[in-house]
This record gives structure tokens, sequence and C-alpha cells, in this order.
């Protein structure tokens, strides 16, 4: 697998060839959406914009024109986001209204903010009271009379705080509160899609996978397009070693076209431990391709050519992570790894050290450094790693010290 190319060129490079025809297709518009969100959460907003531009120049959509607001409003360009956020709101029926609320309040405009925001509560794309209550956008006016007013409304019925209570228990790691508040909302919504969702919350707080797996399945078949649902089934799917189901499920998400890229990154380690290793180079690649410096994706793409025997690219992502990321011992280990599977045991040896200068309580990478110093005939020291990896709490110490250390 070679490293991904450059998603915004390949954004400018499908949108140049759609443009000659005068259409830019969906998958194209959303490999620009994400590179566009990668490079404002990188600070990058004004390549953001760029990519977004260009992308609306032939395909008018309310999703790219939403996240180029989002780029401006990082700006502090006011009056250029509440644009882009009414023409969202009018291509995808009231879709920029949160947007326009945060962009008001950001000016101190509490009348005009809360009346968006009173227009997002009535909408499909209404936000829960924990996401508005924890966003800073909304500070400058929290003290005002306009939004003590808008909160004197009950914007949520009695199932949402039911859900919203259960998810805080849960959150909170308070499985029991969970258990007994399930209890007083089953009472009110008993047979409700709502309850059969808080089961499968607790379920899985509890342990209880399989469970929660068979009614999640039955609420996604009932809303297949429910993004809540699929994500919680992927995650118990795989907590129950359903890496095949899992997939299909983060296939489903990715399908709708989430605007969440790490998507890829979770169904590329599904496929890894199903053996469909083209598949999860593809997602990694495609995954780069957005976020080239992610240290997880560089590992996951390193991991997966060394298990191929392709050693030399493993090196390749090992080293750059270690570029980006000299002082994580995660970024030492993986190399050291690829090291040890290729037997050049002093390079592994030199990496299990450095891991273990920054994080010297790691059993396993003594136990591997006593592995790699061992075969390199450094038997001594070898067993001063492998009595200092069982020290440790390592049970597979105790067989290299029988082996290599008892005389």
């Amino acid at each position: 697998m070679r490293y991904a190319k450059s998603i915004r060129k390949e954004c400018l490079f499908m949108i140049g060839a759609f443009m000659l025809s005068g259409i830019i297709t969906g998958q194209a518009a959303f490999d620009c959406l994400l590179k566009a969100k990668a490079l404002s959460e990188d600070g990058k907003n004004s390549q953001a914009i760029s990519i977004l531009s260009s992308a609306l120049e032939s395909s008018s959509e309310g999703r790219l024109f939403a996240e180029r607001a989002n780029a401006e409003l990082n700006l502090g360009n006011y009056k250029e986001a509440i644009s882009d956020y009414t023409n969202a709101s009018r291509l995808d029926i009231l879709s920029g209204e949160y947007g326009l609320a945060r962009v008001f309040a950001l000016m101190g405009d509490a009348v005009n903010s809360t009346a968006h925001l009173e227009k997002n509560m009535k909408s499909a794309f209404r936000k829960s009271e924990k996401e508005i209550m924890l966003d800073p956008a909304f500070v400058k006016i929290e003290n005002k009379p306009e939004w003590r007013t808008f909160w004197k409304t009950d914007w949520y019925t009695g199932s949402d705080k039911g859900i919203a209570e259960i998810e805080y228990f849960i959150s909170d790691g308070k499985t029991n509160d969970a258990l007994s508040a399930l209890s007083e909302f089953e009472k009110n919504y008993q047979g409700s899609a709502a309850v059969e969702y808080a089961e499968a919350l607790v379920n899985i707080s509890a342990g209880k996978y399989p469970d929660a797996v068979k009614t999640l399945t039955s609420l996604s078949e009932s809303d297949p397009l429910n993004e809540k649902y699929l994500r919680v089934l992927a995650k118990a799917q795989e907590s129950i070693g359903n890496p095949a189901g899992a997939s299909v499920t983060y296939s489903k998400l990715i399908e709708m076209e989430i605007p969440d890229a790490g998507l890829f990154v979770q169904r590329a380690e599904c496929y890894m431990k199903t053996g469909e290793t083209e598949k999860a180079s593809a997602d990694i690649s495609r995954y780069l391709g957005i976020y080239p410096d992610s240290k997880n994706a560089l590992s996951l793409a390193g991991r997966m050519e060394s298990a191929a025997g392709n050693n030399l690219e493993a090196i390749t992502y090992f080293n750059k992570n270690l570029v980006l990321h000299p002082n994580d011992p995660d970024c030492y280990i993986d190399r050291a790894n690829s090291y040890l599977l290729s037997k050049s045991w002093d390079y592994a040896a030199q990496d299990y050290s450095m891991s273990l200068d920054l994080a010297p309580g790691n059993p396993d990478t003594w136990l591997k450094k006593g592995i790699a110093l061992v075969n390199s005939g450094k038997t001594e020291d070898a067993c001063h790693d492998f009595r200092q990896a069982l020290s440790l709490g390592s049970k597979r110490a105790t067989e290299y010290i029988s082996r290599y250390c008892i005389k």
C-alpha cells in the first residue's frame, strides 16, 4: 500500500473533470466534504473554503454550504457564514438553523440567535440539550433574558429526557442507576422503540452484548437510516467478536455518507480481523488521504503491511509516525515489532529500548526486547529483560526464563 494521494488534489481533479460535463457526483462531493472538514479541524480554514467553493461551483448541495459556513465562522467571517448557512437551510430544509443560531450568539444578538435555535428545535436537525448547553458559542447570550425565556419552553419529550438520563448514568459508569432509570422509563413508554434502545444501551453497559445486538438489529431493520442505532450496533457486534457483521454495519453508515472519516478506519480494523486485507488497505488509504498525519491510521497501515510481509513499506509508515510523534512509546513498539518479524534483532531491541525509556512499565515490551536480544546472542541481557517482564506480570516470561536463564 502506497501513501494515499492528497484528497485536495483529487477533489480539484474530480471537480474539474465533472465540470467539463456540467455535473459532479455525490461521491466526489462527499470526498471533498470530508477533506474540508479535516482541514478545518487542523485550523486550515482558508484551504477548506477553497475546496468547498470549487465543489459548489458545480454542485449546489446544502451540506457543502454548511461546511463552508463552519470554516467561515472559524475565521470570524460572520456575514459569509450567515449567507452559507442560509443557503444550506434553503436546500436542506432548516439544516443551517443551528449554525445561524451560533453565529448570532457570537455576535451577541440573542433575539436572532434564539429565533434560529427555535427553528432548529422544530427540525430534523435538532440538537440535544447537552450539546447546546456545552456549546461555547452561546456564552455571550446565556445571561440575556431571551436565552432564559427560550429555555422556559419544554423542547424535549419525556422520552428524550429518559434516554438522556440513562446515557448520562452509563457515561458516568453508574450501571445500577441506569438500570433503575430504565425501570422507570419502561413504565411510561413500554413497547416503544425508545425503551428498546435504552435497554440495548444498558445491556452494553452491563456486558450483555448478544442481547444488545439482537435488539439493535431489530431496531435498525425498522429504521434502516438511523445513524444512532447503526453506530451502537457496530460497536456491539465488535464486542461479541463479529467483525464481519460490524463491517457490514459500518458500510451502511458510509453508504449514508455520514461525514465521519473515522468510519473507514473502524471498518478497516474489522476487515483486518476477517482477513479481507485488500478492502482494509483501500479504507486506510482513503482515510490517510484525508488525515495524512493520523497516528492510528499510520500505525494500522504499517501493521497491515508488516502482516503481509511488506516490511519496507511497513517501516515507511512507522518512520513517519515517529517523526510526527517522537515521544510516543507505541510508535517505537510498532516499528520494533516489524523489525522482530523480519528478524532484524538489533534494530528491534533498540526500538524496544526507546519505548521502555518512555514507558518502563510495559511487560510485553520487556519480553519482546528479551526475545530480540536472545536471538542476537546477548543471553545475559535477555535474561534481565525476561525477569523484568515477569516482575511486571508477564506469564509468558516464565517459559523464556526456563529455557534460557536456568542452568
